[in-house]
């Protein structure tokens, strides 16, 4: 079964490698990843399509206008469930990351050594949490996937 991963960055040009990101994401053969720009005044777009156009299992998302992070999750969870055959979206932002110690980078290497034991920790734990909108099934956070799956 197949999970998608939505993935928000604004402003995020100095954080991104993008090399990095193609070769982790080539190797996630459980995920689908949708990344989302929500409006940035960098160069970060350009590095997002240029991952996108590399790696099949990637789409990208722009939003024009800044939105809340919620709101960019929506963005990207409505984009993934109208155009993939998913049960579970997990979603990070940038902007919940502590850039110091763990950094973009190092967030996708996890995500995608991690994929496993994400998938199975948050599709059969409790901590799925249903949203109010049927259409947006099972939405669950990746940074508490990461706390599950460390304890």
């Amino acid at each position: 079964m197949r999970i998608g991963i939505i993935i928000i960055f604004h402003d995020n040009e100095a954080e991104i490698d993008a090399h990095h990101c193609i070769e982790c994401f080539k190797h996630a053969h459980k995920l689908e990843i949708c990344l989302v720009d929500n409006n940035s005044r960098d160069n970060t777009q350009n590095i997002l399509k240029e991952i996108k156009e590399e790696c099949y299992n990637v789409t990208l998302v722009n939003i024009k206008k800044i939105k809340s992070d919620a709101a960019a999750v929506r963005a990207g969870a409505r984009f993934m469930i109208n155009n993939f055959d998913l049960k579970h979206l997990g979603f990070v932002s940038t902007n919940s990351i502590n850039k110091t110690s763990f950094g973009v980078n190092g967030m996708i290497k996890e995500l995608m050594e991690n994929q496993e034991q994400i998938s199975i920790q948050c599709i059969s734990s409790s901590n799925l949490k249903k949203t109010n909108r049927a259409i947006f099934q099972n939405i669950f956070s990746v940074m508490e996937c990461f706390e599950i799956a460390s304890q």
